[in-house]
């Protein structure tokens, strides 16, 4: 079946694109076997060199990108240029680090000469998300390849254009045929580009779901594995919050990438002291999100990405409230044509309802009071997953208390959880495992070689 790729604000087709046959794939994973040998004997400084020309010709086309971004997957037309340059200063970043991230570590021992040093493994498949759709390719490619290692990528069949780009980005830049290659191939296909013996390691960044999938099949073949799975972060509300800080935050929090990002805050956590203010201030907030075109620039709410999540976050909400929950603010999709869904506020959500135990993608909030603190940080953790956590506070000792508490793989104290390439990104329980970005990212899918000579 080819890729389809649909605009969510208009329903109009964009472009279709071929899928790539099983003889295709076996080509082009027997050329990035082939690229590896001499990808990982260049110099660091040659490899920057391509990358950040990359960078630079990514730079120059951000308008476009972004569009690009806009049509296949509603994000806001400022949110998708956010993105581009971002994915641009985090090639940059890797191009001047990724030797120092990377340098042979000496470790005293009785040997005369002992240590560890770090090599690539080869050639590495990466499954994508349509969420972010230069992003998430980008903080994996990166890193791996100044790291030595090459890349195949399977992208989410809804974002086939942003798959073809960057592919077309590093091939322009000057990359040798074989380091990147992008694969348009169905679910169907996956299990035989992980269990090929060419494949050194697989990521995937997706849901729950898929993610069970993926860590199945690389056990099963023996092959090196790290999953960015879902979330339900948390977003606490302390005693000690400055509420003209946080409100703002809140409402980014939950709307940003139009609801659908895996580090969105989506249950707000709020002691009892601070909950009427918060509840008040953050629903007008809400109703006051403009939703609209992506491409207008007072938009900062466009269409969720398709129609199946549409109606999924629809039936989500309708069935919370048929259960009891409250509405604050939205509560129902709009009218007309385009996936849009209004920014929603609901409170006393029955932890049976789906609201109270999916996770939402979407802009939905879920507000909780709780009686203090300590029964935050409880309710924060009661939860499968453990991706990211939010506690606004000016008491010192409350951030401490939260950042020490939750069992999560990143807590933000009076900021919004993000990536970025200096930190280590992932999550603990069932928002996977495995990290990517920062000293701990890069190392992921090198050879840790110890080294010893008496």
């Amino acid at each position: 079946m080819p890729f389809i790729s649909i605009n969510p604000a208009t329903e109009e087709v964009n472009a279709t694109y071929d899928t790539h046959s099983d003889a295709h794939v076996q080509a082009e994973i027997g050329r990035a076997h082939e690229a590896f040998d001499s990808w990982k004997k260049l110099s660091f400084a040659d490899r920057a060199l391509l990358m950040v020309r990359a960078a630079e010709l990514l730079e120059s086309e951000i308008p476009v990108t972004a569009e690009l971004m806009s049509s296949e997957m509603g994000k806001t037309f400022a949110a998708a240029k956010g993105e581009a340059a971002k994915c641009a200063s985090t090639m940059r970043y890797y191009a001047e680090h990724a030797e120092s991230l990377l340098l042979t570590q000496s470790v005293k021992t009785p040997a005369k000469n002992s240590g560890v040093r770090y090599d690539p493994i080869g050639a590495l498949f990466g499954v994508m998300p349509w969420n972010f759709p230069l992003w998430q390719i980008t903080r994996f490619v990166a890193p791996n390849l100044m790291a030595g290692n090459v890349v195949l990528i399977k992208h989410a069949p809804n974002v086939p254009g942003c798959a073809q780009y960057i592919a077309d980005l590093f091939k322009r830049a000057g990359f040798p045929e074989g380091v990147y290659t992008n694969l348009f191939v169905e679910i169907e296909q996956v299990e035989a580009i992980i269990a090929d013996p060419r494949i050194q390691g697989v990521t995937l960044t997706g849901s729950e779901r898929a993610g069970r999938s993926v860590a199945a099949l690389a056990g099963k073949y023996l092959k090196k594995c790290v999953l960015e799975l879902g979330g339900s972060d948390p977003f606490i509300v302390a005693s000690s919050a400055d509420m003209d800080h946080t409100i703002p935050l809140a409402v980014t929090a939950r709307v940003q990438n139009n609801g659908q990002a895996c580090i969105a805050a989506k249950r707000f956590i709020v002691v009892k002291d601070r909950a009427e203010e918060f509840t008040t201030k953050f629903s007008e907030a809400m109703k006051a999100v403009p939703v609209g075109s992506p491409m207008e620039p007072t938009t900062v709410l466009g269409p969720l990405v398709n129609k199946s999540q549409y109606e999924l976050i629809t039936a989500q909400v309708a069935d919370s409230i048929s259960k009891g929950a409250v509405v604050h603010a939205g509560g129902a999709p709009l009218e007309g044509k385009g996936y849009f869904y209004p920014a929603t506020v609901l409170s006393s959500v029955p932890s049976t309802s789906r609201a109270g135990c999916e996770e939402l993608f979407g802009p939905v909030a879920v507000v909780h009071v709780v009686e203090d603190l300590a029964a935050a940080i409880e309710l924060a953790n009661a939860t499968p997953w453990g991706l990211g956590a939010m506690i606004y506070a000016t008491d010192e000792k409350e951030i401490h208390q939260a950042i020490v508490g939750i069992d999560a793989g990143m807590v933000f104290a009076n900021a919004n959880v993000a990536s970025m390439p200096e930190l280590p990104f992932g999550g603990t329980k069932s928002s996977g495992f495995g990290r990517e970005l920062g000293a701990n990212g890069i190392r992921e899918f090198m050879n840790a070689k110890t080294f010893y000579v008496a």
